[in-house]
């Protein structure tokens, strides 16, 4: 028998997951920063496999490999993803219009400059 996946859920427990990502040198999270552009899933072979694709909030990202390792590591601390693939991304540029309301009141509470 086939296993069954509620994808919502998953993406959900997935963002979850994701909100525990940080950049060491921002005070928000990587998915509220923006930098999470597109989760998928393809199930194949009873196998749940997961493709994120993110991007940095610059090209020259001083932890760019510790963070890629991260998401790579979160997602499949999710029960139901056995594969995933990180695709980076910097199409479109990140900018902070991007970053979620909570984010930006995060960065703005610890005097960061950010234009809009």
């Amino acid at each position: 028998m086939e296993p069954t996946f509620d994808l919502k859920e998953i993406e959900n427990k997935l963002i979850e997951h994701l909100k525990k990502v940080y950049d060491p040198e921002i005070p928000s999270n990587i998915y509220d920063l923006g930098l999470i552009y597109n989760i998928e899933f393809d199930i194949n072979n009873n196998y749940l496999y997961c493709t994120v694709t993110m991007t940095l909030t610059s090209p020259t990202c001083p932890v760019a490999d510790s963070l890629l390792e991260q998401v790579k590591y979160v997602t499949l601390a999710v029960d139901e993803i056995d594969e995933v693939f990180v695709k980076l991304v910097f199409s479109p540029p990140w900018d902070p219009s991007m970053m979620s309301e909570d984010a930006k009141e995060i960065m703005g509470a610890c005097g960061a400059a950010i234009a809009f």
